[in-house]
């Protein structure tokens, strides 16, 4: 299990992450650009991996992690159950998702 305020201390804790209010949650920026989000009220996050990467964290148990339901989870939007996950592997999904999202260029 992964508490709110851990899942935000490790999401703050890289470099150049920019912490904002998101209509209901907080969200977590790198570059200008979301990486992760924080829903307390539903005790669970959601992060931005490519697809191969999303497709390898959901195949370890998708009570856990798992795609977003809609469109959005065909662009590598992942949620997490933040009462289901350890903290190794949700330190693992949230670097992946920074790392993921820091290189993305912007567009001109």
């Amino acid at each position: 299990m992964v508490t709110l305020e851990g899942f935000r201390k490790m999401a703050i804790s890289l470099e150049m992450v920019i912490e904002m209010p998101r209509i209901e949650k907080t969200s977590f920026k790198i570059k200008g650009k979301i990486f992760a989000t924080l829903n307390s009220k539903e005790y669970r996050a959601c992060v931005r991996l490519s697809e191969i990467d999303q497709s390898a964290f959901c195949s370890f148990d998708a009570i856990v992690i798992y795609p977003v339901p809609n469109k959005w989870g065909k662009f590598g939007w992942t949620l997490i159950n933040l009462k289901k996950i350890r903290k190794s592997m949700c330190e693992d999904v949230l670097n992946t998702a920074y790392n993921t999202v820091k290189e993305i260029k912007k567009k001109k």
